[in-house]
């Protein structure tokens, strides 16, 4: 049988975002500010799935402080409004999505396919072409399971140097993505080995600990310290953290898939577990056994929450030296 997920408190408040629903761009719930003076384009991005509530705090807190560039442009952005607002304490999982998940969308193909249409579609599709002009991309998430904070930085050494460069959190996850289809973080030119153009995106804890906020305003004001966009006098002490930990980079060689709906962990796993040796079990897929497949193997963010057959349940990852 397949084990009952664990019920997190919600901790933080849900801010009420409809007063930013005019934005400034042509696109409602986005902002851009440009300084006139020479520099990247950076953006930073919430609610790319509506249940993410840390980086909705962190943007709109940024936007109510009157945060700037000083150099170059900032964009500022509510992405899947439409299942935030749908959001149910009693059923908090439920508004991840309205039809679709707007992180599996981000592929010409999918986007150009005009018989395609869902909720997340349509607003991919009105986001894009303020996204195709963006430098450097920060997207804020969460996670399924109380776990410690990663930086998700794509399969692409860039990806690792960027995500190296920030600094925080400690465990950067190198992967090529989802079967299911294309992150925001890998579309177009940010996929691109050969561009300057680039993206990160960062689970900051649990959806609703209070500490993924105090995560999302430390990786907010690093990332836009280090574009120099803004000065360190333009955000409030508390948010720049202590950095403790020196980053550690997590390379994912496998993909577990649940075939059905009969899919167990071996205990109650909650990410970056490592075991030393080659075979262990950690799990039972339809009653198979599912194995590490190489020594000090290391779980990257397992959770049964969205279980159904075609999803990945767990990611398997070796350390880089």
């Amino acid at each position: 049988m397949t084990a009952i997920p664990e019920t997190y408190p919600i901790e933080i408040a849900f801010p009420d975002i409809r007063p930013y629903a005019e934005g400034n761009t042509g696109i409602p719930y986005v902002f851009t500010f440009d300084s006139g003076l020479p520099g990247p384009h950076v953006m930073i991005n919430a609610l790319t799935h509506g249940n993410e509530v840390c980086g909705a705090i962190a943007v709109k807190e940024l936007l109510d402080l009157g945060v700037k560039p000083r150099r170059g442009r900032l964009t500022l952005a509510f992405a899947n409004v439409a299942a935030y607002l749908a959001f149910d304490p009693a059923r908090p999982d439920a508004s991840r999505f309205v039809d679709q998940d707007l992180n599996r969308v981000w592929s010409p193909a999918i986007l150009d396919d005009l018989s395609r249409d869902s909720s997340e579609l349509r607003r991919a599709r009105e986001l894009r072409p303020l996204i195709d002009t963006v430098d450097f991309l920060l997207d804020l998430h969460s996670m399924h399971e109380r776990s410690a904070p990663l930086d998700v930085c794509g399969p692409l050494d860039k990806g690792i140097e960027l995500a190296r460069r920030l600094g925080v959190p400690a465990t950067i996850v190198s992967d090529a993505g989802h079967a299911e289809g294309k992150r925001l973080r890998d579309y177009g030119e940010f996929g691109d080995p050969g561009s300057e153009r680039n993206a990160l995106l960062v689970e900051c804890g649990q959806h609703w600990e209070a500490g993924a906020v105090d995560v999302a305003r430390d990786c907010c004001a690093r990332w836009l310290l280090m574009f120099d966009i803004i000065d360190y006098a333009d955000l409030p002490d508390r948010w720049l953290k202590p950095r403790n930990e020196a980053p550690r980079v997590v390379r994912v060689t496998d993909a577990v898939v649940a075939t059905g709906m009969d899919f167990r962990f071996a205990a109650p796993y909650t990410g970056l577990e490592t075991f030393a040796d080659a075979g262990t079990v950690i799990a039972w897929n339809e009653g198979r056994a599912v194995r590490t497949p190489y020594p000090n193997c290391v779980l990257v963010m397992p959770s049964l929450r969205q279980l159904r057959p075609g999803t990945t349940v767990v990611r398997l990852g070796q350390l880089l030296v």
